[in-house]
C-alpha cells in the first residue's frame, strides 16, 4: 500500500528548533530528523529537518493517526483535492500547520510554514490514477 512516508520542515531564525521538533513529534512518534543548515539571502541560518519512514509499523501508526485525527473539513479537502495532491510517481503530498501541531491539533495548510509530508503510495503499474485508486480503496477510510 505504502512504500514510505517522509517529512520535511524548515526552522527559521525566529523559531526554536526544539519546539519545531515537538511539532513533528505530534505527527510522528519519536522523530529522529536529519538536520541540514542552509543560509537565506540575509545570511540567516535556516535549518531543514527531514526523515523517512519505511517500516510498516511506523507507516500504519501514521495512517491510523491521520484517519482518526483529521477534521471532517480537512478530510473533505483531501478528498476534493486528491487529483492535485498526487503526482505521476504515486506521491501524495500533504502540508500540516506547524503551529497547530505544536498545540497538538492536526490542521492542513497551504502555507510554506508547515510540516511537508510525502506519502509514497505503492501501485502497479506506477501511475497517478493507480495511486489514487489505492489511496481511496486501501489507505484512507474517508475517501
Amino acid at each position: 500500500m505504502i512504500h514510505n512516508i517522509s517529512y520535511r520542515t524548515f526552522v527559521y531564525g525566529t523559531e526554536d528548533e526544539e519546539k519545531v521538533t515537538e511539532s513533528i513529534s505530534y505527527l510522528f512518534e519519536n522523530p529522529l530528523p536529519e538536520k541540514t543548515v542552509n543560509e537565506d539571502h540575509f545570511d540567516d541560518d535556516i535549518i531543514i529537518l527531514t526523515q523517512k519512514f519505511d517500516k510498516k509499523a511506523d507507516i500504519k501508526k501514521f495512517i491510523k493517526f491521520l484517519n482518526e485525527t483529521l477534521s471532517d473539513e480537512d478530510k473533505q479537502t483531501i478528498s476534493d483535492e486528491l487529483e492535485r495532491r498526487v503526482d505521476e510517481k504515486g506521491n501524495l503530498f500533504l502540508r500540516f500547520d506547524k503551529q497547530c501541531a505544536y498545540l497538538e491539533h492536526l490542521k492542513l495548510t497551504t502555507t510554506g510554514n508547515a510540516i511537508h509530508v510525502r506519502i509514497k503510495i505503492a501501485s502497479y503499474p506506477v501511475s497517478k490514477e493507480n495511486a489514487i485508486k489505492v489511496a481511496k480503496e486501501k489507505i484512507f477510510n474517508f475517501l
